[in-house]
């Protein structure tokens, strides 16, 4: 139900401002009306009254059953003034009621929605005092609408700076985040660059050390192929040497031929002049040719015993050589003896071992093992070798096993293990020297042993005689070449062999411990150097073995002043 009322007002009666009522709200508006009218009534008399045709409002605000309000509104605004004059009747009597004092101005027309031509009013007359209040709520609520408007307003401009405000953070925060991304990427690149850089920096330096690395191997391929050019020269001058040894011998041996011809032949042309001279002169001469017989006969006898003599040595000369295996040596007479006490002593003691193995069935090849382990685990650790040394010398004391069978398979043991390359000598020597400072026998059976694996230890060298030795690989296996499956090593396997055996032998002479006497220390060394380089040859086996000799001895063997050359 919709009521619109005209804007103006008529005799100090204002229209609803809000005209939009539902029934209940229109019943609880007219009880407070009739409360108001009733609390008034005693100072000023209403134009109101109250009549048996309109709503009987109660204190219970409910309305009567047997008079019900009946509102009427026109359908149609072309309808006559008569039908809009009709607004409320009361359904019971069927009687209208009209609003005859409802003030319309014809001039107003205009300013009025055809609408609200003709509107009952819902309320009667009233006084000023109800009039005033009315506009007085009227206003209070135009101005409690115009405050609600205004918060809405405020509201709503709150609103739309808060949308702005976070409108202008959101885009804020996008800025930020493209410039921080722009950053990062940035970064990145930066990151990226340098990594690169560092890849780069890392490839060249790699790079570089491959080159280096290359340039190395280059170097020393280079050194080998100019060594082995040097063992072949120095193979091929040796061997041209040799043959002009030879050469000149066979030279020597035509040319004494030839002198022995041209003297038989001048002995035979002057006795044959002789002879001449003696016949033609017949028998003035008898007496001065018996003369000449008689001292030619002296002359021939003393010939004869000086001959003799001399057969006699030369074959002495000859017999002694035979005995040295049929070889001939060049080395100090000294060593040839040390090294006959020596290798007589390693005689005596594997013979020694052989008649008790003959003779007992016992096994000792747990000894063998735990010796050869000892001596695998040899390194350059000074606690290292001593207790390596314990070990050994609590073996050869152990009563289970004879010293003398301890003592052959050490000494074997070591000199094989010293003709790796990779073994170490010092550590080697230092052991060898503290055993023999408990056992000091065992130093002269594994010198015999190392003058067996490589005589220039004794020092001594073989003499090639096409002679004595039927071919030259026969000469090799003399002087301690190998042969696996019918083949001799290569010279340049010999040689790095003999080096290594050199080396534990010059380490042995130059070790030194502190309150341990080395029997066969500096002094031994020293002497072994004068026979060396007075009796040996130039050739590149000695080279080698003096040169790995003077390795590992030279610093301490610098410290002592000369001594006699042997």
């Amino acid at each position: 139900m919709n009521l619109r009322l005209a804007s103006q007002r008529l005799d100090d009666i204002a229209p609803d401002p809000e005209p939009d009522w539902s029934f209940d709200a229109l019943v609880s508006e007219l009880n407070a009306l009739e409360n108001k009218l009733d609390a008034t009534s005693s100072t000023q008399p209403l134009h109101i009254h109250k009549t048996t045709s309109r709503l009987n409002l109660s204190h219970g605000k409910e309305i009567e059953k047997s008079k019900r309000f009946v509102l009427r509104a026109p359908e149609y605004e072309t309808e006559s003034e008569d039908e809009d004059d009709k607004a409320l009747v009361v359904a019971s009597t069927g009687k209208h009621f009209t609003c005859d004092d409802l003030y319309l101005s014809d001039s107003d027309d205009s300013d009025v929605d055809p609408a609200f031509e003709v509107q009952p009013y819902l309320m009667n007359k009233v006084g000023e005092v109800e009039g005033a209040l009315i506009e007085l709520t009227h206003e209070h609520q135009l101005r409690v609408t115009d405050e609600v408007r205004n918060k809405i307003s405020a509201l709503e401009t709150a609103l739309l700076n808060e949308s702005q405000n976070s409108l202008s953070s959101l885009l804020r925060v996008e800025k930020y985040k493209e410039t921080r991304q722009e950053l990062d990427k940035k970064f990145d690149t930066q990151y990226q660059r340098q990594i690169a850089e560092a890849l780069d920096n890392h490839l060249t330096a790699v790079q570089r050390d491959r080159e280096l690395r290359s340039q190395i191997e280059e170097r020393k391929i280079r050194n080998d192929a100019a060594y082995e050019e040097a063992k072949r020269k120095v193979a091929l001058q040796e061997e041209k040497q040799q043959q002009e040894k030879a050469k000149a011998e066979a030279e020597a041996k035509h040319k004494a031929e030839e002198v022995k011809q041209a003297a038989l032949e001048a002995e035979r042309k002057a006795a044959t002049e002789a002879k001449t001279k003696a016949a033609m002169e017949a028998e003035k001469r008898t007496a001065a040719e018996a003369e000449r017989r008689a001292e030619k006969d002296l002359v021939e006898n003393s010939k004869m015993v000086t001959s003799g003599v001399t057969l006699n040595t030369t074959s002495s000369l000859l017999n002694t050589e035979a005995k040295e295996s049929g070889y001939v040596y060049r080395a100090a007479a000294s060593a040839l003896n040390i090294e006959h006490g020596r290798l007589q002593k390693l005689k005596e003691l594997c013979d020694r071992n052989q008649a008790v193995r003959s003779s007992s069935n016992q096994d000792y090849t747990r000894h063998e093992s735990h010796i050869s382990r000892n001596i695998r685990q040899i390194r350059g650790i000074r606690d290292n070798v001593r207790s390596k040394a314990s070990e050994i010398i609590k073996i050869f004391n152990d009563r289970q096993c004879p010293q003398t069978f301890s003592v052959e398979i050490f000494v074997k043991k070591v000199v094989s293990s010293c003709s790796s390359p990779a073994s170490a000598p010092f550590a080697i020597a230092y052991v060898i020297v503290l055993i023999t400072s408990q056992v000091p026998y065992v130093m002269d059976i594994f010198l015999a042993e190392l003058h067996k694996a490589c005589l220039y230890t004794v020092p001594k060298h073989m003499v090639y005689k096409k002679t004595i030795f039927q071919s030259q690989e026969a000469y090799f296996r003399s002087i301690g070449y190998r042969e696996e499956d019918e083949k001799l090593e290569s010279t340049e396997d010999y040689l790095k062999r003999l080096e290594s055996y050199m080396k534990v032998y010059g380490a042995l002479v130059q070790t030194e411990i502190p309150n341990i006497q080395n029997l066969h220390g500096l002094q031994e060394g020293w002497a072994w150097l004068a026979r060396f380089l007075n009796s040996l040859p130039a050739n590149q086996y000695t080279a080698v073995s003096l040169n790995a000799f003077l390795q590992v001895s030279d610093v301490n063997c610098s410290v002592f002043g000369s001594i006699d050359l042997l």
